[in-house]
């Protein structure tokens, strides 16, 4: 509920201080229509605290929650399991800011744990140098192109058909303003992905190649021609990532020579969260890029007594540097989710994380096997972490997704709800599996599927 102290008094002084004759005034630029022209209808002039929280818990319990029922989504969000000691660990008061020091070297806490940070997103990325994070996974995408076209001098990308239609959508919509030039392509339902086709893309224009790994129907391929053809043009290749935990079991895209590579954060250490908030992950391979970089970056160094010390060492944003010169207009990111990930990396460390990855490649095996097992259903991908595609013969994949939440299990993402107007992935259904799944979920969700298949017979 929010408190408004402020009198009639009050509002006609301030009201008189900026020259405003009454308060509509201060919203003559919003179009009438979308102006409301008295109460909300429906809604009840006022209603004690008690009566609203109790209105509010029976609207909250109409929601499928994610670990009441077996849960198969994914789609660049993921659910796993986040350890209690983070949320203990992230409370502590040397840690604990949602925000970005502005008085950066009295929070050495905070600036320590984002310098670990950095170096865990850069040993996980197989790069030389990350920054201290960004706000999520695709605003980290966008400022990779705006970042290759600085260094390239060039105004084209060329977006892989199998990236995020949600990432490329913010990369188009920024683009907007910024007058570059973006190719965009629709994903091609087949087991490897089109590497060829994206190559010829490519032309002496282009300032960067931007492909998903695993890409958006969970498949996985060697990016290393994709690497050398960009290079061989003179641009430089972006690799997105939209679940780290793949990072443990699969080579990271520095090694197959992503020169940018980005992502989103959110499966270590942060939960669903309804959406949000999350945190992008953000390095580079080559050093030289660095001061291209957008974002801060920590740094370790020495007091003047010779102790261990941390520093804000570089920060190319708008408000720490003359806007021109900026490298990005982000005024913040979520600090607290970069410390969330950071904690939950540590606790895990490099042998913990490669069992994570196992497990959730051995669910997503017992997973597509049993499924696959069920007639008029297929898959796509043979090379697939946790996440896979499966094709569904006779039934469009958004009905049977509604079908099997009515059933109680939340099956998959239909390819077609982020594909509207693609028909050959109307009937795809993105399967996600982690460590949260079960065996009793997978023959649940199984033995609900083969129902709806029958029936749609």
């Amino acid at each position: 509920m929010r408190y408004l102290p402020l009198t009639d008094t009050d509002r006609a002084d301030m009201l008189a201080k900026i020259g405003a004759d009454s308060i509509d005034d201060l919203f003559v630029d919003v179009p009438a229509v979308a102006q409301l022209d008295g109460p909300i209808r429906d809604l009840p002039m006022h209603a004690s605290e008690m009566a609203v929280e109790r209105h509010m818990k029976k609207l909250a319990a109409k929601n499928m929650v994610a670990g009441e029922v077996p849960f198969f989504l994914g789609a660049g969000a993921y659910r796993h399991h986040v350890p209690a000691s983070v949320d203990t660990i992230i409370q502590r008061g040397e840690f604990l800011t949602a925000y970005t020091p502005y008085q950066p070297e009295i929070a050495q806490g905070t600036l320590q744990v984002l310098f670990e940070f950095q170096t865990q997103v850069a040993r996980l990325y197989g790069c030389a140098v990350a920054n201290a994070s960004l706000y999520d996974g695709s605003t980290a995408c966008w400022e990779a192109v705006a970042m290759a076209t600085r260094v390239t001098k060039r105004k084209r990308a060329v977006l892989s058909g199998a990236l995020h239609p949600h990432y490329a959508q913010v990369v188009k919509t920024m683009a907007h303003f910024t007058g570059d030039d973006i190719a965009d392509a629709q994903p091609a339902i087949q087991t490897e992905p089109d590497h060829e086709g994206l190559i010829a893309r490519i032309d002496d224009e282009t300032a960067c190649v931007v492909v998903q790994y695993p890409d958006i129907l969970g498949r996985i391929s060697d990016l290393t021609p994709v690497a050398e053809a960009a290079h061989a043009k003179g641009a430089l290749l972006v690799v997105v990532n939209t679940e780290p935990v793949a990072l443990g079991a699969i080579r990271s895209p520095g090694e197959m020579g992503a020169d940018i590579v980005v992502g989103e954060g959110q499966s270590l250490g942060v939960g669903l969260q309804f959406g949000g908030p999350y945190l992008g992950l953000f390095a580079v391979r080559d050093p030289k890029h660095v001061r291209q970089m957008p974002g801060r970056l920590c740094g370790e160094t020495v007091d003047a007594e010779g102790k261990r010390g941390f520093v804000l060492t570089l920060s190319t944003r708008e408000q720490h540097i003359r806007r021109e010169k900026a490298t990005s207009n982000i005024c913040t990111n979520s600090g607290l989710c970069a410390l969330a990930f950071s904690v939950h990396m540590t606790l895990l460390g490099e042998k913990g994380l490669r069992e994570l990855a196992a497990e959730n490649h051995r669910l997503a095996c017992l997973a597509a096997d049993r499924l696959t097992k069920i007639p008029g259903v297929k898959l796509l991908n043979d090379a697939f972490f946790n996440e896979f595609t499966l094709m569904l013969d006779g039934r469009p994949a958004r009905e049977v997704v509604r079908d099997l939440a009515s059933r109680g299990v939340l099956g998959g993402v239909s390819l077609g709800r982020l594909y509207p107007g693609v028909e050959a992935l109307q009937q795809a259904l993105l399967v996600a599996v982690t460590e949260t799944t079960t065996e009793d979920d997978i023959e649940e969700f199984a033995a609900k599927l083969e129902v709806l298949v029958k029936e749609a017979a």
